[in-house]
């Protein structure tokens, strides 16, 4: 049975706590709380800190000849953390991840400042190596349309009802902008049926509530799917279901798209995730405006909002080049 995001966040807790001094691991374990319960962070967020840090220990370790406490922390140059970053580097660590493992060295280095228990500061005197920003890969109206419509995998061996619950999912990513997750964690209840209601609440990342419009389509995918699931759903239990009865994982919707994406002759940058781009950018076309949009995608800054300008205005220059006489 596969481990819940709870019990994958103890694990790497847990192996992050039993490989440091005692002092160490205190520090480390009041860290890890405090952005459970203060930034409210989900399991797996902290899952991805604490693995993130284990491997700055770890480097930390084999650079200063034994596992670091926190006088050793305190005692950090500058030159001590370019040593760990190159020596990642050196590993083939890609940029995005050093940046990642600065972020989780800082945040532990604020924790450690903000409690009395010394200034790390060589974190902040370093800087983190640049990573060009990678602009989102929306699919075409057409395609997330076809990726939403059971009719598409009409040809599988599959129960009818597994194609209207994946079909149900994938409509709530692209005509809702929901994230995976936020998807799976609705229950029966928080639905409306047909003509009963326009919309949802949905939490995110963060703990953090927002409400939804839905379509009349995605409302009645989803009851089509709960017509047809053999399980009975229970108001408070989750909506979706796999084979057998349990939530249903995120990568059984994974794989339902990556077929689809097949049978469709889309490319591989056509996953569940690029829908709820997609959601984002068509909106933007259309003229939606940018803070209508933030909130709907439930971001805590306009600025990650606004990489969809950016999608846009480089398929308004292909589209450009592409009929312009003089382009």
């Amino acid at each position: 049975m596969a481990m819940t995001d709870t019990e994958t966040a103890a694990r790497s807790r847990n192996a992050l706590l039993s490989a440091l001094v005692p002092e160490m691991a205190a520090a480390v374990d009041g860290w890890l709380a405090r952005l459970a319960h203060e930034r409210r962070l989900s399991p797996k967020t902290l899952d991805a800190y604490a693995r993130d840090l284990t491997l700055v220990m770890n480097r930390l370790t084999l650079h200063l000849g034994e596992r670091p406490t926190l006088a050793a922390m305190a005692a950090l140059t500058p030159a001590d953390v370019r040593a760990v970053l190159a020596a990642r580097r050196a590993e083939g660590v890609a940029p995005r991840t050093l940046v990642r493992l600065m972020a989780a060295a800082r945040s532990f280095g604020r924790h450690l400042e903000r409690e009395g228990l010394g200034k790390v500061g060589a974190l902040t005197a370093v800087r983190a190596p640049k990573v060009p920003r990678s602009l989102p890969k929306p699919v075409s109206v057409a395609d997330a349309r076809a990726l939403a419509d059971p009719a598409t995998r009409a040809g599988e061996d599959r129960e009818p009802w597994v194609l209207a619950r994946d079909a149900a999912v994938i409509a709530l990513l692209y005509g809702a902008g929901l994230r995976i997750s936020e998807a799976l964690g609705l229950t029966r209840a928080m639905v409306p049926e047909p003509g009963a209601g326009d919309q949802i609440t949905v939490t995110g990342k963060g703990q953090k509530t927002r409400m939804v419009p839905l379509l009349a389509q995605v409302t009645q995918a989803i009851a089509d799917y709960a017509t047809l699931c053999p399980y009975v759903l229970e108001p408070e239990k989750p909506l979706f279901r796999g084979m057998r009865g349990g939530p249903l994982s995120p990568r059984i919707v994974q794989l339902a798209v990556e077929r689809m994406r097949g049978a469709l002759g889309l490319p591989d940058s056509a996953t569940p995730h690029a829908l709820r781009h997609s959601f984002a950018t068509h909106l933007l076309a259309r003229g939606g405006e940018m803070r209508a949009i933030q909130e709907l995608l439930g971001h805590a800054s306009l600025s990650t909002t606004q990489v969809y300008t950016a999608v846009d205005s480089t398929k308004l220059m292909e589209a450009y080049r592409a009929a312009h006489p003089r382009a």
